[in-house]
């Protein structure tokens, strides 16, 4: 019974969530970032608040649902964020993976999908933060380099969408290709979440029996360097470095799943 109980909360306090989630993000459009465009002029810089207010209100959004028994989590290597100009890879095994990262990433610049620009509770967000739109085609890598050497800690989720049902993790090599065309070093994220919740496919009300419980390990940087100079040229660099990051992936979730 006491089972049963839980798990039914569980369902309200995610729909709970989801809505505060929408009703944020039209406060932020309608009642905050307005405030900014009229305190700061300069763009970069009121981009860099509104990234920063988007942090907190995302760290205060996970921290909710936490309080609520919606999940828990645990993070570490956190120190390793402590940095600029990173190019952050991560796995995407759930729904709200964008959403932690963002809530502890400083200066964190990310790719989003061009639907969010027209979506009226993504709209004002996405827009004050600059966040590149995967609509932008052949600029798209070159937007990323920007971002990178404007200072930016670049969020990108290698697969394009989240995990396929049966965990395995297929990576496209763009992600590879702004790494090698930047000379950037990758950090690696790895996201574990067990039961596995919000998948793809997966209804918001389909909760797991008991709360999901979210890993999330910012792990040591992968050196693109030696990946070119053993490469030759960028294009093969990517395909192998793509290769690399897709069964390092693999393996770092598989093992999870495993213990």
């Amino acid at each position: 019974m006491l089972k049963r109980v839980n798990r039914c909360w569980r369902v309200l306090a995610t729909g709970f969530s989801f809505l505060l989630f929408a009703i944020g993000g039209l406060l932020l459009r309608v009642l905050v970032f307005p405030v900014l465009n009229l305190l700061i002029w300069e763009r970069q810089q009121r981009v860099l608040m509104a990234r920063r207010v988007i942090r907190l209100a995302f760290r205060g959004f996970v921290g909710c649902m936490r309080w609520l028994g919606v999940l828990k989590y645990d993070i570490r290597g956190l120190e390793r964020l402590d940095r600029q100009g990173l190019l952050i890879l991560a796995n995407h095994p759930t729904l709200i993976d964008t959403v932690f990262l963002m809530a502890f990433v400083k200066r964190a610049d990310c790719i989003v999908k061009g639907r969010l620009w027209d979506n009226p509770f993504t709209r004002g967000p996405v827009s004050a933060a600059g966040y590149i739109s995967n609509e932008y085609g052949d600029g798209l890598v070159e937007d990323c380099i920007s971002s990178l050497r404007r200072g930016s800690n670049l969020i990108i989720f290698p697969e394009g969408t989240r995990t396929a049902g049966d965990g395995q993790i297929n990576l496209k090599r763009g992600a590879a290709n702004i790494a090698v065309r930047s000379l950037s070093n990758v950090t690696p994220v790895v996201i574990r979440c067990l039961p596995p919740t919000l998948g793809k496919g997966v209804k918001w009300w389909q909760v797991p029996p008991s709360a999901a419980h979210f890993s999330i390990e910012v792990k040591e940087d992968i050196d693109v360097h030696g990946f070119l100079a053993k490469a030759g040229s960028e294009g093969l660099a990517a395909r192998h470095l793509t290769a690399y990051l897709q069964d390092y992936f693999r393996k770092e979730s598989q093992g999870y799943a495993a213990a």
